[in-house]
């Protein structure tokens, strides 16, 4: 799969990561993104369900349950009132088609990242994270990722950001399992 000797070790060290589509998931997935921004897992994942706990049943809401439900009480849930407004605007995107999951199966990466990054609190980094992910996406590299350009600096020396995307031609097609190895290259041994 890969030419690049630092990968080629990489491979060898760590089993082979595992996508898949998860694309009927995106408006979970955006949300979740959006509710675990600048937190750790733990407290992301503890928030995260809080929020799904206030709709009745337990189970994810749809957009219209969102949309309607006031911003007070999905406050209750420990969401800032700048995250509440994003929450909403990823569900009102879904509510207004202005998101089509089939439209988006077929869209390229960069016209998803268009659609998906029209949405207030959707950025470039989540929106490539959701192709890689959610869309199951083979081909992405998101340079905007800290920990990425860490585990290039540590493994190829590399601290230039064009260099760094000239490493990351050499991976085509396969940019996003390279992205998963270098990820996996960071943990604590």
């Amino acid at each position: 799969m890969f030419t690049d000797p630092t990968l080629k070790k990489l491979v060898k060290k760590y089993p082979q990561p595992h996508f898949e589509d998860r694309s009927e998931f995106l408006m979970r997935e955006l949300i979740e993104s959006i509710i675990s921004q600048q937190l750790s897992v733990k407290a992301a994942d503890t928030i995260f369900a809080r929020f799904v706990g206030l709709f009745s049943d337990g189970e994810f809401p749809t957009a219209k349950q969102i949309v309607t439900m006031e911003d007070e009480r999905i406050r209750s849930a420990g969401i800032s009132y700048a995250k509440v407004t994003y929450i909403k605007s990823v569900a009102n995107a879904f509510v207004s088609d202005l998101i089509d999951i089939e439209k988006i199966r077929k869209q390229s990466d960069e016209e998803v990242i268009t659609e998906l990054t029209q949405i207030k609190g959707i950025g470039q980094w989540t929106a490539e994270m959701i192709l890689i992910f959610t869309l199951n996406r083979p081909d992405v590299f998101s340079i905007g990722d800290l920990g990425l350009r860490n585990a290039i600096t540590k493994l190829y020396g590399i601290t230039d950001r064009k260099e760094m995307l000239a490493l990351s031609e050499t991976w085509k097609p396969h940019r996003s399992t390279a992205c998963w190895y270098l990820w996996r290259s960071l943990e604590n041994k």
